[in-house]
């Protein structure tokens, strides 16, 4: 007697993906973008990566045949056209990515020698720039000599709160508490909200950035930006025009827009504030992403040993 077996209706042969010869660009346009536009926050990157680096060197090639010899030639090529090592990178990741959800879905074998995720290229220790106390005042000036109606107060709100830039460009009234001397980024970079408090330096920006929208009778209700565009009436969609020229007028040059974030913390740690104390202003989720700022205050290290040698001595 044959053993029963339970089909549910309508079963047919379970269907094997592995049999599907997709190519990259097949897999890309049909599994992989749908599936990130459904998870990411900015699928618009992981587009255009691909259709600028990727599409045309390797999409006509089948899944299944991309092994590690081509993607290594792949990456090989990107650095002899002397792309930064830290930008191939970013290339990779979406590479291994793409082939982490190919084996999740079954599209390729789960363990193959001959297609393992590429490694990363050795980019060394990122250089930290902070500014100085002149630097600081040719920035602020230089702010002043555009015609952005905003940016002397955008470049101010960066140093007085170390906000980053996409949480400065996307605030909007309602998270801004001016009483509670509270500014709330509703989604910060690690996916969580995160509260920036205000100092009273902060606050009167903010004043003056409500009286620059009104004086340009721009909307300041509780769901408008608070920095907004004149011409289209919503959030700027980057600041990075304004930015090249203040920067340029200033005689700063390779200075990025998070090097003021990064100035932010160099004050306080130079300040003598604790590097926990820093870590919850940043909105860090780790002490570790803000110990890179550790070394930056040797003299008030030096004078914390002090205290130890006073206590010592006195014994």
């Amino acid at each position: 007697m044959l053993p029963f077996v339970i089909r549910s209706r309508n079963s047919s042969p379970k269907h094997n993906r592995l049999d599907e010869k997709l190519t990259l660009n097949q897999f890309f346009d049909c599994h992989y973008f749908p599936h990130a536009k459904a998870s990411k926050r900015q699928p618009k990157h992981d587009w255009s990566v691909y259709n600028t680096h990727i599409r045309l060197q390797l999409g006509d090639y089948l899944l299944v045949d991309l092994h590690n010899p081509m993607l290594d030639i792949w990456v090989r090529e990107q650095v002899l056209s002397g792309l930064k090592r830290s930008t191939i990178n970013k290339h990779i990741h979406l590479m291994n990515r793409m082939l982490n959800l190919a084996r999740h879905w079954t599209f390729i074998p789960l363990q193959s020698q001959h297609q393992q995720n590429i490694k990363k290229l050795a980019v060394g220790d990122h250089t930290q720039r902070f500014l100085s106390n002149e630097e600081i005042d040719r920035l602020i000036a230089s702010s002043r000599t555009i015609s952005h109606p905003f940016f002397y107060h955008i470049i101010r709100l960066f140093l007085l709160t170390g906000a980053r830039h996409g949480e400065l460009r996307l605030a909007k009234w309602q998270d801004i508490d001016l009483h509670k001397r509270e500014w709330t980024v509703p989604r910060s970079k690690n996916g969580r909200a995160r509260r920036i408090i205000l100092s009273t330096s902060a606050i009167t920006v903010f004043n003056d950035v409500r009286q620059t929208a009104e004086r340009l009778m721009l909307p300041t209700q509780p769901t408008d930006y608070a920095i907004i565009n004149p011409h289209t009436h919503t959030a700027y969609h980057s600041y990075y025009t304004a930015w090249f020229k203040v920067r340029a007028a200033a005689d700063l040059q390779g200075l990025r827009i998070h090097d003021l974030r990064h100035t932010f913390a160099s004050v306080l740690i130079n300040k003598g504030v604790s590097i926990y104390e820093v870590q919850t202003l940043l909105g860090h989720s780790s002490v570790q992403m803000t110990q890179r700022y550790a070394h930056l205050a040797p003299d008030t290290l030096q004078q914390r040993t002090e205290l130890v040698g006073e206590i010592i001595e006195s014994i």
